[in-house]
């Protein structure tokens, strides 16, 4: 395997240092934001995404894993002395304020491209708007869902994924429990855009082994740590099922996997990596140690990107280097006493966002003739340092296709082995 390599082999060597300002300062607030500088000559972004609302653990660990990423870029010299702006608007993980950020970002006039937007709910909303509804083509860069809509025409030429998707997130889950014996799966899904798409996921994924859903129960979104799920949990108890799959966010599911776990609904209980991993581990551990009992046994996260554990992979290695380096502070308008992290499978993500972005950028200042879409596109092979290559084409604008599966030991996310698959067979 290969060795840490330190920060300078992704981000490149430059033959004269130059110090920009941090990127943090740029970065625009929830409302009232100022432009970016103008006249800079930089690569401005725009995102919108949950910094306040429900989700906000998300939004945030995101920009800061891409924030880490481009402010070294920007002290080591930017790409051709030009620096990397993120212009950050916070929509609460509501559609209406994502529609009306999206569209005071395009209208702005200096934003390039979009980037990092989080949420099914609020991306399958904005798409009308990228090929020319707010005034302009904007593409959208590596958004924080794995929803089909933007997979799909007619909004797919504009959008590029770098996660793999819900469906292929959930097929990898049922493959795995189908083939433990666990056969009668049940769902629990938030109840919009999110919820539905991975909902429809497990229904495919059910489907090719010739199973049908066990049974469903749904929530409403904004549901928060503090309710009952009593409801949702004697609905699923009654289909008998001998694992059940989540598609939500951290909250509710922690106060899912609480009130099933009190009913003695003990089967496992798996999460999309959408979820919030360590937001939902900090709920459970918190609450086990309080009634001395393990909410933690028997669950399986699944996530789109490797783990920030693994200390072989390079990039890894360069995440956490950059996040402890840069310590980068959450967006403007987010909630100062809301916690972050020093490493996240979300931030993780962010940052291998802003890696594939600044090679997109890089290959755009080589030859500006292509495009920002041909720029992309042109992306072949790409080693992010994570053992899986990245590569886009015309009719390929998903980067990666790889589903990593992780579980609780000693209060840490790890990933999940053969022995703890065999664990859960029945």
């Amino acid at each position: 395997m290969r060795r840490c390599l330190g920060i300078i082999p992704l981000l490149g060597r430059s033959t004269a240092f130059v110090l920009v300002a941090f990127l943090a300062v740029w970065s625009a607030g929830p409302a009232g934001a100022e432009p970016a500088p103008r006249g800079s000559g930089g690569y401005v972004l725009g995102m919108s995404a949950d910094f306040s609302g429900q989700s906000r653990g998300l939004g945030v660990e995101l920009y800061r894993g891409a924030v880490a990423y481009f402010t070294q870029l920007n002290r080591s010299g930017g790409i051709n002395g030009k620096p990397v702006v993120l212009v950050a608007l916070d929509d609460g993980y509501q559609p209406e304020p994502a529609i009306r950020n999206t569209i005071d970002l395009i209208r702005r006039g200096d934003i390039l491209c979009l980037f990092g937007y989080v949420g099914t709910p609020t991306v399958t909303r904005i798409l009308p708007l990228l090929g020319g509804g707010a005034g302009a083509v904007k593409p959208l860069f590596f958004p924080f869902t794995g929803a089909q809509p933007q997979r799909e025409p007619p909004h797919h030429r504009h959008v590029f994924n770098l996660r793999a998707s819900y469906r292929q997130e959930v097929a990898g889950l049922v493959n795995r429990f189908v083939s433990l014996g666990r056969k009668r799966i049940a769902v629990l899904y938030q109840a919009d855009a999110y919820g539905r798409s991975g909902w429809d996921g497990v229904r495919r994924a059910l489907a090719v082994h010739g199973l049908t859903l066990a049974g469903e129960a749904t929530y409403r979104r904004g549901t928060g740590f503090d309710a009952s799920m009593a409801e949702q949990v004697r609905i699923l108890g009654r289909s008998r099922p001998d694992a059940i799959i989540v598609v939500g966010t951290y909250a509710p599911g922690a106060a899912f996997i609480r009130d099933a776990r009190d009913a003695g609904l003990d089967v496992p209980i798996a999460n999309l990596s959408f979820v919030g991993s360590e937001n939902m581990l900090e709920l459970l551990v918190s609450l086990s140690r309080e009634r001395g009992l393990d909410y933690t046994r028997h669950l399986v996260n699944s996530q789109v990107v490797p783990s920030y554990e693994d200390m072989s992979l390079p990039a890894v290695c360069e995440y956490r280097q950059l996040m402890d380096a840069v310590d980068p502070a959450p967006p403007e308008g987010s909630d100062p006493h809301f916690r972050t992290f020093r490493y996240s499978f979300a931030g993780f993500e962010g940052y291998l966002n802003a890696v594939v972005m600044t090679r997109v950028l890089r290959n755009l200042e080589e030859n500006p003739a292509l495009g920002l879409v041909g720029a992309a596109e042109s992306v072949r092979d790409m080693d992010l340092g994570i053992d899986v290559p990245v590569s886009f084409g015309p009719e390929r604008h998903q980067g990666l296709d790889r589903v990593y599966f992780t579980t609780v030991e000693g209060d840490a996310f790890v990933p999940v082995s053969e022995a703890h698959w065999e664990a859960w067979r029945p």
